[in-house]
């Protein structure tokens, strides 16, 4: 069996056993920059802001690149879906002279909020059982009131199938309650019953895999966050790296170091223990056996 195949519903196959503990002790795939497939060039966002000055006169040498280093993932959120994927890391923009909310990663994405959000509320029709973990965060040009009109849409958007943050669900306690969307919101000044806070992710913020696993297992020492948390296994490359690789790319890279981490991956164990995981997330989900193996944690006797 393809690793992609027969994980669009994973979460009704779940052994018994965790279903009945909260979402926090299960092992959960997620996507790091879930919209970063769809990437503008003519974007007026352009990331690190080390590059802003070189844009204006070598933008056509230098979009090329940040695109190629900005594009962590290749699969539309349904694809992702599909493929077994239940957190998704979503990083939106407002834009200048537009009422619609963008995603971004180097670059704005020529997709907005509301498409992928009807995108996925459609998917979400068709596997009722199935829950999402959405973590909004690093906003940029975003007011106010724009942030009241995001929230706005939405807990209008997906209305009751939002899961209150009363308490920790399990799987049990959302097929009871029909809820399949965990909406977490990362900015305080936006209060609801339905916004959750902030979700730690442990970023090592290394190029190396081998200095991000080593990040990894000492987070680990210091025993698991309470609730929802991320492992995350994504690499980081800054502008000096981009310009030095200028014959590869962020998938090139990521995928090179993918057998490393996923052995890393295929050790660690969901639950309450002080050294379990929750979420793992990683680039380029759904292109190899990441979902998989980490399903599969729910799967191993511990």
């Amino acid at each position: 069996m393809a690793e992609a195949e027969g994980l669009a519903d994973w979460m009704s196959k779940l052994n018994e056993t965790f279903t009945t503990v909260p979402l926090s002790h299960i092992a959960i795939p997620g996507s790091h920059d879930a919209m970063a497939y769809s990437l503008d060039m003519d974007s007026p966002v352009l990331e690190p802001d080390s590059l802003k000055p070189m844009d204006n006169m070598f933008s056509a040498f230098l979009r090329p690149i940040v695109k190629k280093w900005g594009t962590a993932q290749d699969k539309t959120i349904s694809e992702q879906l599909d493929a077994g994927t239940r957190y998704f890391d979503l990083r939106v923009a407002g834009k200048p002279e537009s009422s619609d909310f963008f995603f971004y990663h180097g670059l704005y994405t020529t997709m907005t909020v509301k498409e992928a959000m009807t995108e996925l509320k459609t998917w979400l029709g068709q596997h009722s059982k199935e829950v999402v973990i959405l973590a909004f965060s690093h906003f940029k040009e975003m007011s106010a009131d724009q942030h009241t009109d995001l929230t706005n849409f939405l807990k209008e958007h997906f209305k009751t199938k939002l899961c209150p943050k009363a308490k920790m669900p399990s799987m049990k306690d959302c097929w009871e309650s029909s809820y399949q969307v965990i909406l977490s919101y990362d900015d305080r000044n936006i209060e609801d019953p339905v916004l959750w806070p902030r979700i730690g992710y442990w970023w090592a913020d290394n190029s190396d895999p081998n200095e991000v696993i080593s990040f990894l297992d000492n987070k680990k020492q210091t025993g698991r966050p309470e609730g929802l948390f991320v492992a995350g296994l994504n690499l980081t490359f800054d502008a000096n790296d981009m310009l030095q690789y200028l014959t590869t790319s962020l998938k090139e890279k990521t995928m090179t170091a993918y057998p490393l981490l996923l052995e890393w991956v295929k050790e660690q164990h969901p639950g309450s223990g002080t050294q379990s995981i929750n979420i793992i997330a990683g680039d380029f989900v759904g292109v190899n056996s990441f979902a998989h193996d980490v399903i599969q944690l729910n799967n191993a006797k511990n």
